[in-house]
């Protein structure tokens, strides 16, 4: 048990999960990726999610940075090392989406700098919406563009509608955990689009983010008359809705850091299995 834990607080879990949403893009856009390509999936997201945990981590330590601070959370400061490296290594071997993993790396900071200890910053707390907004699109961006890279000169439709579908699917996700962590937001000041909307208001928008997430996500097979990605896809959606009622009641830390993430995991599965067939 002590061994999942630290898997899934330090973002190893949900790594793989990037890694599975990377396949499950090769997969649907039919395209073949190199090795290096999943490395740098793998590390870049283990990277970013540590040192956010970090930022958090310090801005809510009263104490400021510390020896003991740093021996506190020391096997946090040591997989964000060993990311890190592992990042520049995979990018620097991959130099055609240099230009494009810019982009990515560039949303992660904006997505950190509320908790960046500079007073003017603290504004940006308040931009809720955006901040929700800015995780699922970069969750989409480095799981289909980079990816995709080969592609976009030649199928860009293709691309666009996956991208968009992903967004959708991550929305949905990013939004089961702003509603978890709605009340400790609001505690500490923090926005998101939970705590800044109406809940009448935010079950309507995930109902319209789900219905065009099928939508696209019918669409993209549609546009490779690809009938058993179709029919994995309508059994995952499924899923993704239900597992979506089951957030609506109280659930534990297991519920949200190993099934909802595990969403991803299980439609790179079934994208996989469909592939067989």
């Amino acid at each position: 048990m002590r061994l999942l834990h630290f898997i899934l607080s330090h973002s190893i879990f949900i790594a793989l999960c990037a890694v599975g949403l990377c396949y499950q893009t090769s997969l649907l856009l039919h395209i073949s990726n190199d090795r290096f390509i999943y490395g740098f999936i793998f590390f870049s997201t283990i990277c970013s999610y540590n040192f956010y945990w970090l930022l958090s981590k310090f801005y809510f330590y009263n104490d400021g940075l510390s020896l003991h601070f740093v021996k506190k959370h020391v096997s946090f400061f040591i997989i964000f090392s060993i990311a890190l490296l592992s990042t520049s290594y995979f990018l620097f071997a991959l130099p055609a989406i240099i230009p494009y993993a810019f982009i990515g790396i560039i949303s992660t900071l904006l997505y950190s700098l509320p908790l960046w200890p500079f007073p003017f910053l603290k504004k940006l707390q308040r931009l809720g919406f955006f901040k929700t907004l800015l995780l699922a699109f970069t969750w989409a961006y480095v799981t289909t563009i980079v990816p995709a890279v080969s592609l976009l000169a030649t199928d860009f439709v293709a691309v666009f509608i996956l991208f968009a579908a992903r967004f959708c699917f991550m929305l949905l996700l990013c939004i089961i955990f702003d509603k978890r962590d709605m009340a400790l937001d609001k505690t500490h000041g923090l926005h998101s689009l939970a705590t800044d909307t109406a809940s009448v208001k935010l079950d309507i928008i995930i109902n319209a983010v789900f219905v065009i997430y099928f939508l696209m996500g019918l669409l993209l097979r549609f546009h490779f008359n690809d009938k058993p990605q179709m029919f994995a896809f309508l059994i995952t959606g499924a899923i993704v809705w239900y597992v979506y009622t089951l957030s609506r009641k109280t659930q534990g830390y297991l519920f949200y850091y190993f099934l909802v993430d595990g969403l991803m995991l299980v439609t790179a599965g079934a994208s996989y299995l469909a592939g067989l067939i």
